[in-house]
Parts: structure tokens; C-alpha cells; sequence
């Protein structure tokens, strides 16, 4: 039962209707009375769908149109739209074109003629409650000084150049000053240990890092300084240039007074970077060219390096913000990240295409109070608010409270993304923080498209967790294992792409082999996403977590995603983690590890009662062997719980690279689980 005592069963409804007046002001509604399209559905077929007789249809026809129609600029207009001679698995997007994201993100903008020279391109909130406005003539100049920096240093187009950073404007400039020279961006999150970040400065070989002495984080300074000298020494590469900002003062991060700088490779960002010329030319780079190198954990903890192009990574992420999140002059949108997860790079390029302002916090969700995000959001006028349901059902814990007192009218969207949602979670961020009214856009795709394969539009109803229906452009299918299309079925299947995107990776960093082998193997020239995926009878999609995760218990298959599900039916349930592990009469047994919601007692009947809707929603053979209450879970910086560590940790196997994982003390009390 939900708290407010409906049965989660009446969620399998549509609960979420836009008004009429709504629908109409949207940017998707105009795009659609400008080509001619009647509802939703025409839409999806018109954007992913060759219609015979029917040439303004298509993937072709709608990334052809979409530059123009979002007026992103070119300094050369491309001879085609895509050349996939060499099939899906290496399409050439925009062929001849040539552009630069750091032109149409700032550069634009910060012209003497532009209005939006002024405007406020990012709002920034430290932990403790200091405020910057960084307008984009000013970010503009950052950013030039940022490029001349690095052609001082002898970084070249193609030369990468890693960010460990934390969530400061600066980083703003840094990406985008990679983007003026032809640098490829190497996000790097700010979280990570030694071991991870210097995977990440190893792998590509960086030509220059740019850290910071620290952030703040729940009231103390963590130092990023020494966890960047510690990587740099372990990386199997020599890095030269190492810049430095300077969160705080050294007397406020460090005990001694001091920062640890090596000469001849560390300098001052006053030093390295302020000191330059604040005018840069832009490089023209052709649209295939290399933007960002972006990390991403994968399901066997060896990181893949996923490389993004100009033009693919510009088209994607303003396609996304302009229909998916209606972004409007006026917006400030907010989404919960970190520059080294996708959802950063995504953010700052999808609105500063459109001159949008951001805003970027620095701190924890909780502190100094659990009421934080919705004090910024109040304080702020935020418009848009983007969280994973994990951090939302951390807040739920803490109760509703915490929202009295806050005005949170100013929302005009919400958004999700990085796992499934529980029915509970959903409907109490959409009751509480939005209101009853304001749509939950609940994305997924993934770092490999820097975008989504899945996302609802704000004119389109919704029921509870639904991720809507494909993004525009995006030739998506539930297939069978033989690769059959059963997305008309009811069933589940494995999320697929049938035909390529612009933000499609080009290949791994690491090299085609493993590109090949873990995207285009199961099937012949189809995209497998490997996420179990289903659209129900109303025309819904839906997903069920990794396919890869699946449970084999006496063979019957039940994946994971599924268990916590049911486990979370349950009122006292917040978060969950199922885990297959070696049992003598099923081959595999569940084991689910579960945390409590706020004021709960962990009790023997409690446990039994967890057991019991699950075998009662999923069968007596999913019936967990074991339910173990802990306090947290080890996530990544998507929020993403990382399975493999709960369940090497029940097993007593090696949890291998762990460079993934934001909150490492999780670990240790996964041991001492009860």
C-alpha cells in the first residue's frame, strides 16, 4: 500500500494530464503545427519512421531539419545528413559540416550585437550559501583565456585534457575552452579516489589536468589537490601541465597554510590562467571531430572511455532541452550532477545553446537541513529540477516536513534519470515537489548517446516510473532474443536501436574491438542498449533494469530491478538491493538488502513480512533467502546502487574496480548488514 493507503496496484493508471493551454505554449507543439503534425503518435513515427510516400519522414528527415530549426550554427553547412556506408555501427553524421559547441554556446551569446550578452548564463551556490552570477561575457572571456592557456602550453585539436573539478563556473570555462581549441574534454568526477582518477588521466594520456584545492562537502573541505597528486603519480602517463583553482584560501583548506604545488608543473589558475588574453578565434572543427571523452562505468567495472563529436553531442543535448524540458529565455534549470557524469556536460550544453541560464550547487543534498534543495529551488526561482529517484526516496525518508515553508510554484518541470523508479517515490515527488501538476520527465539513454533513448514530452499524460515513449529521432525497438521486435507484445525485451544517432559514441577509446563487442554483438546491425525494456497496452514504455542482471533461480528469470520493486511495495521500505548468489537446490538464490524508512524498527517480523511481498508479487521461487537491513548503499555518481559490490561483499569474492563508486564508507557497513 502507498502511504496515503491506495493500492500500487491503481498506479498502473494515467495520473498525469497536461491541460490544454499547457500543451499549446509547448516547444514541441510548435515544431508540430510548423511541420504538420497532428498528435503524439504521427510525431514519434514522422521522427524515427521512413513512412512511404512520405519524404518529410524519417531519422534522416528529422536530424536534417533539426540544426536549422533549433538555429545551431554552422561555419560550413554539411553536404548530407549521414553516410553509414560503412554500416550503423560507424555512421558519419553531417559529413562536410563544420562547427564548434563553444561557438554556439557562448561565443553567440556573448557577441556585442547579441541581447543575451548580459544575461546570466550560470548561477552558482556553495554549500555554505555564498552566490555567484556568471553572465555569458564574462564566461566568454574565461572561456578564451582558458583556450589561449592551452595554446600557450602546445595543446593541439585532438590533444585531451582532463577536468577534476569540482562543481565551481570555472569548469564552465575549462569545458568550453577545450571546445574552442579542438581539446577533447575529459570529465572527471570529483568524487572519485586515487585509483579511478588515475585510470582516467592514464587512459587518454592527458596532456593537462585542471583540479582545484578542494570543496565542500556536509560542512568539512574535502582536498581534491592531494587525490590529484596521487593520481598523477600512479598514471601510466607523464602529465606536464597541472592548473590549480583555489576554492578556498589556504588557510581555510589546508592546516599548515600551504598548498602542495610541484614545480615546473603546477600553476596558480591566477597565474595560468587570468593572466592570458581574454579574445580567442574559435577553431572550425568538422562535425565529426572529438568533443569530450566521457567515462563510463560499464556492468563489468572496467571503465569505457566514450567518445563524443561536435556536432553529435550539440544536436542531442539541445534537441533535449528544447522539447523534452521546453526550455524558455526566462528558465533556470537545475539538475543534481557533477561534471564527470554525463548528466553536467549535458546540462551546460543543451541550455547554452539557447542562451539558458544554470544553475550549478556545490554541496550536499541535506545540509545544512534535508530541506536544502527546496530552499534553492524557492530562493532561486528554479524552473526546472532534475534528481535520481534514489536521492528522492533519501528525501522522502526525512519527511514531509521539510517542504513546508517553501515555495516551489516557480517549477515548471521535473526530471529523473539513472535508474528505475518505485511507484511510491514517483508519485510523492510528483505530489509533493510538483505540486500534483507538474510533469515528471523521466529520462533514459546513457553516457554512450549523451542523451536518451527514452523520454517523455511535457504535452504527453503519464503514469507513475514511465520513461514516455522514444526520444525524437530515435529509431528505438524491444526486441526477443532472436531480435524480433515484441514492443506491440506487452513483453519484455531487450532495448535496442535500430537505426544510429548524431551523439552516437564514434567507438571506444580503447578501440573498436570492445565498441563493437559490447553493443553491436547480439544482434546483426542493431544497437543492444542491454536494459530490459517493455511498452504496455496504453502505449507507455517502461524499463526493468539491466538484462545482464538477471536472476536465474531454478530456471525461472526474474531480474533484479523487479525484486527491489516488490520489496519496495512494502510501507516500510525506502531503498532496496537484490543480489543472485550460489544456492545448492536453485543454483541461485536472492538475497535482498533493504533500507528502512525513517523511525522503522528493524525486526525479525518485518523481515518476514519483506519476504513475503515479494513471493507473493513475483512467485515463491524469488522469495528471498535473506533479507539484510543496512543503512546505505554503495552508488555510483549517477546514484546507480553497484550491485556487483553488495553482492561480492554477501559471496566474499573480490570487488574488483570499484572506481565507480561515490560513497566508498558503504562498503564496510554492507559487512556489518543485520
Amino acid at each position: 500500500m502507498s502511504d496515503d493507503g491506495t493500492a500500487l496496484a491503481e498506479l498502473d493508471r494515467t495520473v498525469h494530464e497536461p491541460s490544454a493551454a499547457f500543451v499549446e505554449s509547448t516547444n514541441v507543439r510548435a515544431f508540430m503545427d510548423e511541420y504538420g503534425i497532428d498528435d503524439r503518435e504521427e510525431l514519434i513515427e514522422r521522427t524515427t519512421t521512413d513512412i512511404d510516400g512520405e519524404p518529410a519522414s524519417g531519422v534522416d528527415w528529422f536530424w536534417g531539419e533539426l540544426p536549422d530549426y533549433l538555429g545551431l550554427d554552422w561555419y560550413e553547412e554539411p553536404d548530407a545528413v549521414r553516410d553509414d556506408a560503412d554500416g550503423p555501427q560507424f555512421t558519419d553524421w553531417y559529413p562536410g559540416g563544420e562547427l564548434n559547441i563553444a561557438h554556439n554556446t557562448v561565443d553567440r551569446h556573448a557577441a556585442r550585437d547579441s541581447e543575451r550578452r548580459n544575461k546570466v548564463a550560470c548561477i552558482w551556490e556553495g554549500e555554505e550559501g555564498t552566490t555567484r552570477d556568471v553572465t555569458f561575457h564574462e564566461l566568454h572571456r574565461r572561456s578564451n583565456q582558458v583556450a589561449n592557456y592551452l595554446d600557450e602550453r602546445g595543446i593541439e585539436k585532438g590533444d585531451t585534457v582532463g577536468l577534476y573539478m569540482p562543481m565551481v563556473p570555472e569548469v564552465i570555462a575549462i569545458l568550453y575552452g577545450c571546445f574552442k581549441i579542438g581539446a577533447v574534454a575529459v570529465p572527471i568526477f570529483s568524487g572519485f579516489g586515487v585509483d579511478a582518477t588515475a585510470t582516467r588521466i592514464g587512459d587518454p594520456e592527458v596532456d593537462a589536468l585542471f583540479t582545484a584545492d578542494g570543496f565542500s562537502r556536509r560542512g568539512s573541505t574535502v582536498t581534491l589537490k592531494d587525490a590529484a597528486d596521487e593520481a598523477l603519480d600512479e598514471a601510466a602517463t607523464p602529465v606536464e601541465n597541472v592548473v590549480v583553482y583555489r576554492r578556498f584560501d589556504d588557510s581555510e583548506a589546508f592546516e599548515d597554510g600551504s598548498l602542495p604545488m610541484t614545480d615546473g608543473r603546477d600553476e596558480f589558475w591566477t597565474d595560468a590562467v587570468e593572466t592570458q588574453a581574454d579574445t580567442f578565434e574559435t577553431v572550425a572543427l568538422a562535425s565529426s571531430d572529438e568533443s569530450m571523452l566521457l567515462y563510463s562505468s560499464g556492468t563489468t567495472g572496467q571503465p569505457k572511455g566514450i567518445v563524443h563529436t561536435h556536432a553529435g553531442a550539440l544536436a542531442q543535448c539541445a534537441k533535449e532541452i528544447h522539447f523534452n524540458f521546453d526550455q524558455r529565455p526566462a528558465d533556470r534549470f537545475f539538475w543534481v550532477s557533477d561534471i564527470g557524469w554525463m548528466m553536467g556536460p549535458w546540462t551546460l550544453i543543451g541550455n547554452h545553446a539557447f542562451g539558458g541560464t544554470v544553475f550549478m550547487y556545490e554541496g550536499a543534498p541535506d545540509y545544512p537541513q534535508p530541506d536544502r534543495f527546496w530552499a534553492m529551488i524557492d530562493r532561486h526561482d528554479l524552473t526546472q529540477f532534475g534528481i535520481s529517484p534514489t536521492a528522492i526516496r533519501a528525501l522522502r525518508k526525512q519527511g514531509d516536513d521539510w517542504l513546508a515553508g517553501h515555495d516551489l510554484s516557480s517549477l515548471r518541470l521535473l526530471g529523473s534519470t539513472g535508474e528505475p523508479w518505485d511507484p511510491e517515490s514517483w508519485q510523492w515527488f510528483y505530489e509533493n515537489v510538483g505540486g500534483g501538476e507538474t510533469p515528471i520527465v523521466n529520462i533514459s539513454g546513457g553516457t554512450e548517446i549523451c542523451g536518451c533513448f527514452l523520454a517523455p514530452l511535457p504535452t504527453q499524460p503519464l503514469k507513475p516510473c514511465t520513461l514516455g515513449s522514444p526520444g525524437l529521432g530515435m529509431d528505438i525497438d524491444i526486441v526477443d532474443a532472436t531480435g524480433d521486435s515484441i514492443a506491440d507484445t506487452n513483453e519484455r525485451g531487450y532495448l535496442v536501436a535500430r537505426a544510429s544517432c548524431p551523439s552516437m559514441t564514434k567507438s571506444l577509446w580503447s578501440g573498436d574491438e570492445r565498441y563493437l563487442d559490447e553493443y553491436w554483438s547480439r544482434f546483426d546491425d542493431i544497437w543492444d542498449h542491454g536494459d530490459w525494456a517493455q511498452k504496455d497496452e496504453d502505449g507507455f514504455w517502461f524499463l526493468h533494469g539491466r538484462a545482464d542482471d538477471v536472476l536465474n533461480v531454478a530456471g525461472r528469470k526474474v531480474g533484479p530491478a523487479e525484486v527491489e520493486g516488490a520489496a519496495m511495495d512494502h510501507d516500510a521500505v525506502n531503498q532496496a538491493a537484490a543480489v543472485g548468489v550460489p544456492d545448492d537446490t536453485t543454483g541461485t538464490g536472492v538475497v535482498c538488502y533493504v533500507v528502512v524508512e525513517e523511525g522503522v524498527d528493524e525486526t525479525e517480523p518485518l523481515r518476514e513480512e519483506v519476504r513475503d511481498v515479494i513471493g507473493e508479487e513475483l512467485g515463491k521461487p524469488f522469495r528471498p533467502r535473506e533479507v539484510l537491513f543496512v543503512d546505505e548503499f554503495p552508488k555510483t555518481q549517477s546514484g546507480k546502487i553497484i550491485r556487483r559490490a553488495v553482492q561480492a561483499t554477501y559471496t566474499g569474492e573480490e570487488l574488483g574496480d570499484m572506481s565507480s563508486i561515490e560513497n566508498p564508507g558503504a562498503l564496510d557497513r554492507l559487512a556489518d548488514a543485520r
